[in-house]
């Protein structure tokens, strides 16, 4: 998997945006905490692991590279 794919995720959230251009999703009102929920579940059935509640907080999810190093904490490399 590359960010190109962890974009098509983000896309099925929230397909109107384009999240290769902002620095912080949360800062620019692309991803409010539902959606971060739903991410959650998404990034959890896609790749068979399990975030744990207390890494659900909003700078793992701020942008492409904190959910990859978030991924990459899991054993998932992009």
């Amino acid at each position: 998997m590359n960010v190109t794919s962890l974009q098509g995720i983000l896309a099925q959230i929230r397909p109107e945006f384009d999240f290769s251009t902002s620095g912080d999703f949360i800062a620019d009102g692309m991803l409010d905490s539902f959606d971060i929920v739903l991410l959650v579940s998404a990034l959890d059935k896609q790749f068979g692991i399990c975030i744990d509640g207390r890494e659900i907080v909003p700078q793992n999810f701020c942008n492409l590279e904190a959910i990859a190093e978030l991924l990459k904490k899991h054993g998932v490399t992009l």
